[in-house]
């Protein structure tokens, strides 16, 4: 085991091997997590906070200071952050391994990197590291999702859960997502023109320029009309108004796009840092019968305002596009086995209703009204129909809240009223 020590915090790295195949226990694959401790108590017994990181395939922070959440929970807990399976030390899954494998191969592989398989994961890391007594969790978005089948499927191991924007609707429908979250990214983009009306004529313009000429990014994929929109997946977050239109702010130099804005385009679009994010965008709604079937794609086809050539242009969301696959580079070694995914007729189900319905253990979840990725209106009825959940609404922050000093501490004050969430047992 690997331990060191960085400003205010005492580091051990932990790996372990897990099955492929919870189901059918064969192929092995690693499991690594970080831990970390207050250096001045790192041989106190000290409770443990689970980290469940959002995405798909987000991988663990890597922290630089002891502050914001971290810097909180490290007063009273050891905090894992956990690099989910397919992600960061944890045998990523990588363009050059999906492209040694046939579509069908590749379809079977990912199929193994959903939520019941990383809840799977984090039981046997809290048994076989961390002495198998009960631990709270902390899920980040998808992370909320997971905490979510971590209840329906192993609550025996929880004392508490706290969730930001993520608790996910537990009759999962990837068509339902986006039926709802389509109006809200007009909504964002509505918003950012109100604040930077210029860039109404200048995202015009480029995109204009997009659609006659073939323009190239650094690394030779040409940039699109719709490659372009789907730089509006940051509008969910503080400040991607901001963000955004500081790119656009460089975006010409003289009459030709600059090298600075092709560059941030490519950075921020090429999914290399993170393939699962889009591989597995959809396939995480999955459960029971039904294929997800492009559910994003087949709702943008209902909606015209979101057309490549309409004016004001819109931006689209957190949605993946089956072009994505074929356009951007370092998607397309996945393209195959994600078209197989989003025709699979039935998967294995998330979530246990009744388990859920009868749940003791305490939950408090932040739910951001205007969440542009998780539609508050199908957390409020999660919340509703999942046993011991305190729902805090909230319109002050973005999805990314939980950036904010104040997020987690509310959370953890909310289970603290009723008596849990410091004390594992």
């Amino acid at each position: 085991m690997t331990s060191y020590t960085i400003p205010r915090m005492h580091v051990r790295e932990h790996t372990v091997d897990v099955p492929l195949d919870w189901e059918a226990p064969g192929e092995s694959i690693s499991l690594f997590a970080r831990e970390l401790v207050d250096p001045t108590r790192k041989d106190e017994e000290l409770p443990v906070l689970l980290y469940l990181q959002g995405g798909p395939g987000g991988k663990g922070p890597r922290p630089v200071s002891a502050s914001g959440w971290i810097g909180q929970a490290l007063k009273t807990h050891r905090v894992v952050l956990m690099d989910q399976r397919g992600t960061g030390r944890s045998t990523p899954v990588s363009g050059r391994r999906m492209a040694a494998m046939t579509a069908a191969e590749g379809a079977a592989y990912l199929a193994h990197f959903r939520a019941d398989s990383i809840v799977a994961d984090a039981e046997h890391l809290r048994k076989a590291v961390f002495g198998g007594k009960r631990w709270s969790t902390l899920g980040q978005s998808y992370g909320g999702f997971l905490t979510l089948t971590y209840l329906s499927k192993a609550n025996d191991g929880l004392s508490a859960c706290y969730v930001t924007g993520g608790l996910a609707s537990i009759d999962p429908s990837a068509a339902e997502v986006y039926r709802r979250t389509y109006p809200r990214v007009a909504a964002k983009n509505r918003e950012f023109y109100r604040r930077y009306p210029h860039n109404v004529e200048r995202v015009g313009r480029l995109a204009d320029r997009l659609a006659a000429d073939d323009v190239r990014l650094p690394d030779g994929d040409r940039l699109t009309v719709r490659r372009l929109q789907s730089l509006g997946i940051d509008f969910g977050m503080q400040p991607g108004y901001e963000r955004i239109h500081w790119l656009l702010d460089e975006a010409f130099d003289g009459d030709e796009l600059s090298d600075t804005f092709l560059g941030q385009v490519q950075a921020q679009s090429s999914y290399l840092g993170n393939p699962l994010f889009a591989a597995l965008q959809e396939s995480i709604y999955g459960s029971g019968d039904g294929a997800t079937g492009w559910a994003a794609e087949a709702e943008r086809a209902r909606r015209p305002e979101f057309a490549e050539d309409a004016r004001p242009l819109l931006f689209t969301g957190e949605m993946m596009y089956p072009w994505m696959f074929e356009e951007i580079r370092g998607l397309r070694p996945f393209r195959g086995a994600v078209e197989l995914l989003a025709q699979r007729p039935s998967w294995p189900d998330l979530y246990d209703h009744e388990r859920l319905a009868a749940n003791d253990v305490p939950v408090a979840a932040a739910v951001y009204f205007d969440d542009m990725y998780v539609d508050s209106g199908l957390q409020l009825d999660t919340a509703r129909r999942v046993g011991n959940v305190q729902a805090w609404v909230t319109n002050e922050y973005e999805h990314d809240g939980l950036g904010s000093d104040r997020v987690f501490e509310r959370l953890t004050e909310l289970v603290a009223a009723i008596g849990g969430g410091i004390r594992d047992n």
